[in-house]
């Protein structure tokens, strides 16, 4: 497809967009029959990933009374993302990426089956869990970059922000359904059932990936693997728009989002919730980031894009040091709902700039470096942030990643009018903007 197609294309689509009432606007990459099948067995699948999720962190708490130990198993978990995305974004651009998905999902299950077994059979130890986290890091590896850039082949370029904003907010629903879920079950009846009902769940997402017609034919590349990755690494380095976005990405990873791994702390010795303490934080997390994935999918243009990241991690820095200083419970939960919508407005911002912006080439290894950002810096976080909640308490560790995210949001601010010259070039290379890209990055204009 020509550029002058591609921008044609856009244009249109945010023409249409803009006539349709504001429900139809915020979910009209649903008209694709391949993301509603989807859309829908991935809500069913995450409910049970969160449930696991919240359980296995109570699990391990339970089992070790230790901090330090929540961030290993979590620096476990995500290792192998930040070591093995790279292969699993060069198999994303060479392989079909619907089989690449099922195979993922696939893989997830069997792990979580087996960790329901070891649990309800009593012979669960700490050590199992520590594996079993470990190997389904490796399975993320390739997921990650592997639905990220299948987005595209699902719904085409004119929805794929309103995709990636559906996407987050399926997430984020799951996230305020299943904690909560999970925080019953585990008071009531354990954290085994909370595992068997994740396996359980993947038969949803599976069903609905293989009934999806898509042509996602394998691309083909005359250089090598290796070759290739460094490609991609080379691209984003020397692309500054996509390296600020990443860093930015990397920074809340590595020192914000430890907080989700140091909750167990809070809920138990801080804010004496329990289990069921537990499932209502996680779930206000949820909450405001549903809310933030639902703020983009009403968006029907990428314009300003570029100030919310800026905006939304200054905020979400505020709302982590405001947190750290409360021990009410109820006080605490209502700082985590600004904390979960702005996190999840820059994350989901940042998606969609990146995607908006890299050539279809190299979408996968792009993605799977985002992976090491997202997912890949968060188990050096949740390692060093437990090493320093052992050391320092959970409330300075939170406080001071609250700090380092605001000094992250004024520098990528401070730089951004600079950024947007070169997110002008590469919006109008990938034809999803006609007249003024350069105002998409940022509301300012500019003078040339």
């Amino acid at each position: 497809m020509t550029e002058d197609k591609n921008s044609a294309t856009a244009e249109e689509a945010a023409a249409i967009a803009a006539r349709l009432p504001k429900w139809a606007t915020t979910l009209r990459a649903l008209r694709h029959r391949n993301f509603q099948l989807f859309f829908s067995g991935q809500l069913i699948s995450l409910i049970g990933t969160w449930m696991q999720t919240v359980a296995q962190a109570w699990l391990v708490y339970r089992l070790t009374k230790s901090a330090l130990l929540l961030g290993s198993v979590g620096f476990a978990s995500q290792i192998p993302v930040f070591l093995i995305a790279p292969f699993g974004g060069i198999t994303a651009d060479r392989v079909n990426r619907q089989r690449l998905v099922i195979a993922t999902q696939i893989s997830a299950m069997i792990l979580a089956g087996i960790l329901a077994w070891l649990c309800l059979s009593g012979r669960v130890q700490v050590w199992h869990i520590f594996v079993l986290a470990a190997l389904l890091g490796v399975v993320n590896a390739f997921d990650i970059p592997g639905r990220q850039a299948f987005l595209v082949d699902m719904v085409g370029k004119e929805d794929l922000m309103n995709a990636i904003a559906l996407n987050s907010s399926m997430f984020n629903g799951a996230r305020v359904i299943g904690p909560a879920i999970a925080g019953i079950l585990v008071a009531r009846i354990g954290e085994g059932w909370c595992f068997a009902a994740n396996s359980i769940s993947y038969i949803a997402v599976i069903t609905g990936l293989l009934l999806m017609k898509v042509h996602c034919a394998p691309r083909a590349s005359k250089h090598s693997p290796i070759e290739d990755i460094i490609e991609g690494f080379r691209w984003v380095n020397q692309t500054r728009i996509i390296r600020a976005l990443l860093l930015m990405i990397g920074l809340v990873s590595l020192v914000g989002m430890p907080y989700t791994v140091l909750m167990p702390v809070f809920a138990d010795k801080i804010l004496h919730g329990g289990a069921r303490g537990l499932g209502i934080l996680m779930g206000a997390t949820g909450v405001g980031a549903l809310f933030g994935a639902l703020t983009l999918a009403a968006k029907t243009g990428i314009k300003g894009l570029g100030r919310w990241v800026a905006i939304s991690c200054a905020s979400f820095g505020i709302s982590l040091f405001l947190f750290s200083f409360s021990t009410s419970f109820w006080l605490s939960a209502a700082f985590l709902l600004p904390a979960g919508y702005s996190m999840m407005l820059q994350m989901a911002c940042s998606n969609t700039l990146i995607q908006t912006m890299v050539p279809d080439q190299l979408r996968g290894r792009v993605m799977s470096v985002y992976s090491m950002m997202f997912m890949g810096m968060a188990p050096f976080g949740a390692f060093f942030g437990g090493a320093l909640a052992h050391r320092m308490g959970a409330p300075f560790t939170v406080a001071v990643g609250g700090v380092a995210c605001v000094i992250g949001a004024i520098w990528f601010g401070r730089a951004l009018p600079e950024l947007r010259i070169e997110a002008r070039r590469l919006i109008i290379a990938q034809g999803l903007a006609g007249g003024e890209p350069v105002q998409e990055l940022d509301a300012q204009p500019v003078e040339e």
